[in-house]
């Protein structure tokens, strides 16, 4: 297939439509961000293997986004095709005694447990108020507090990138840990989840109910709602680090953050450290993904001198040619 990347607007595949020059800062949570060189929003399963096939004819670079919840994309966008799936399809089944309910990857984690809630099924509430798509979800194995969504999912279908074969996979496959999966390895996609859950009464659904938004309400006194990507730096393992508490390895990147005082202080154009969290950083409103970068350098810069570790970001970096933060070096 011979593409004139240059002069495309757009490519239809079948039903498919493969869009040029795609802004993407609407597409994420910091709000910031270039575009996206080619783009598609694949709505079946099928329409999902073509974007792939279309992809890998044109030798381009494939980014998969859900809802832009844990990442920052370079202000000079992607140079490739960014796939946002639209799957969202969800249906309910019960075998032998169990409630399965099983939805697209495209699909909101809120949505999602509305629709349970609305069919009184539970379990799924505990991850309320976190944005994400089930797709990102299990990419990332979504977690709060004591709960992993590895905890509720039973199978799942992938796409292989470099075949385009789907396949049903078991829970095993994904080799799920804390942040981690077989999907962050990029070479196969999720199409669709199913979950087992709990069919309950009336009176327990609203119990649920009123869980969930008393989950939500916590969380956006404890977090910021908008415009951030959620925790920019993941925890540090415990081989990482020296300091102990109470006998354990002190592992958790707030407590080094907080120490350091940065939590609404430090500043970078309109990126701002959350005055609620300090391992949350706040695009206050016009604040590009450079701003984003350099504070969060400052940060990792700031704990190095005092600590002498670096934080390391658990928000996926897109687009950027050069790795942009520290490294540490061993």
């Amino acid at each position: 297939m011979n593409i004139d990347h240059d002069n495309l607007i757009t490519q239809n595949i079948s039903e498919l439509q493969i869009l040029h020059n795609i802004p993407l800062a609407d597409k994420n949570w910091f709000g910031t961000g270039g575009s996206a060189k080619f783009y598609a929003e694949p709505t079946s399963a099928r329409e999902f293997t073509q974007t792939l096939d279309y992809a890998r004819t044109s030798s381009l670079e494939i980014f998969v986004l859900g809802q832009g919840a844990n990442i920052l994309i370079s202000d000079e966008g992607f140079d490739g095709l960014v796939i946002r799936p639209q799957l969202n399809d969800i249906t309910i089944a019960e075998h032998n005694g169990q409630v399965l309910v099983t939805a697209g990857a495209g699909v909101t984690i809120h949505d999602l447990i509305l629709y349970c809630l609305e069919h009184n099924i539970i379990g799924l509430e505990e991850f309320a108020g976190i944005p994400g798509t089930v797709g990102g979800s299990v990419y990332i194995n979504l977690h709060y507090f004591e709960f992993l969504l590895e905890q509720f999912l039973v199978s799942a279908q992938i796409v292989h990138k470099n075949s385009g074969m789907i396949e049903s996979v078991t829970p095993d496959w994904f080799k799920f840990g804390y942040n981690q999966s077989t999907l962050l390895e990029k070479n196969q996609y999720l199409v669709q989840a199913t979950f087992k859950l709990t069919k309950v009464s009336d009176l327990e659904t609203a119990y649920a109910k009123g869980r969930r938004i008393e989950i939500i309400r916590h969380r956006e006194k404890r977090y910021p709602s908008k415009f951030t990507c959620g925790s920019f730096f993941r925890n540090f393992h415990a081989d990482e680090v020296t300091l102990m508490s109470a006998g354990k390895k002190m592992i958790h990147v707030a407590y080094y953050l907080d120490k350091i005082g940065v939590k609404g202080m430090l500043c970078v154009g309109d990126a701002i450290v959350s005055y609620q969290h300090a391992n949350m950083l706040v695009n206050k409103g016009n604040a590009t993904s450079t701003d984003i970068i350099v504070l969060a350098r400052k940060m990792q810069e700031l704990v190095q001198a005092q600590y002498g570790i670096i934080p390391h970001p658990e928000c996926q970096l897109i687009g950027f040619k050069k790795y942009p933060l520290l490294i540490q070096k061993t």
